[in-house]
């Protein structure tokens, strides 16, 4: 909106459908919550929601005209996610940590470590479950972005534990995986309908989970600030 726009609630003009510029004021203020740039003029144009004038709808396109032209390339953007759990974890319940995070690009928007609900009987395991959190975190991101209009086609899970990857990729029950509860094989379900992909990839102990060395623990902070 240029700064010489003067709007006013009596001015004379032909009246406009008050429902669809509600709805257009609506949908800026929940851009607001990203775009602070654009938060007083929507403000401004939103108090003549009551009775809008041709102005006013004029007003809001010019928004919507500024939005299209300083509009981030999401493209670019990808969604993914890493997981890694530690066995046999906590000396005193054994009971194995799960660390995961989530990235949006290069940002990290969202983490989690915490304690698994049961003792496992292996790494497999602990490394399933963990896999099967993140995938769960990711499938939330998918849907709530989705509102944003991003689109992701197979979301890249990245796992350190070719065993467990093996698990979720083979529908074949085994003996030494058939204690794993159901619950936790929809990671297999989602790998099966294409919405995610595990992916191998070699690391070392992970910040979520372990305690890390100096050296280990800097670089980490480098990434994050």
């Amino acid at each position: 909106m240029s700064t010489n726009t003067a709007l006013d609630a009596i001015e004379d003009g032909e009246a406009v459908d008050q429902k669809e510029f509600r709805g257009m004021i609506g949908s800026l203020l929940y851009l607001t919550a990203t775009r602070p740039d654009i938060q007083f003029a929507v403000c401004l144009c939103a108090r003549y929601r009551a009775s809008p004038r041709t102005s006013h709808r004029q007003a809001v396109k010019r928004i919507f005209g500024y939005l299209e032209i300083h509009s981030r390339a999401w493209s670019l953007v990808l969604l993914g996610g890493f997981s890694d759990a530690n066995h046999p974890g906590c000396r005193i319940d054994r009971k194995s940590t799960s660390g995961t995070c989530q990235l949006l690009g290069t940002s990290l928007v969202s983490w989690s470590s915490r304690k698994q609900a049961s003792v496992s009987l292996s790494t497999t395991e602990v490394e399933y479950i963990a896999a099967a959190s993140c995938c769960s975190q990711l499938l939330w991101m998918k849907a709530t972005l989705s509102d944003f209009g991003l689109r992701f086609g197979k979301i890249p899970l990245l796992v350190d534990s070719t065993s467990a990857i093996s698990v979720a990729k083979n529908p074949v029950l085994h003996s030494r995986t058939k204690h794993i509860d159901v619950r936790f094989h929809f990671l297999r379900d989602h790998y099966e309908k294409g919405d995610i992909d595990l992916v191998h990839v070699e690391g070392v102990d992970n910040a979520l989970i372990k305690g890390e060395i100096e050296s280990q623990w800097t670089g980490l902070i480098a990434l994050l600030v």
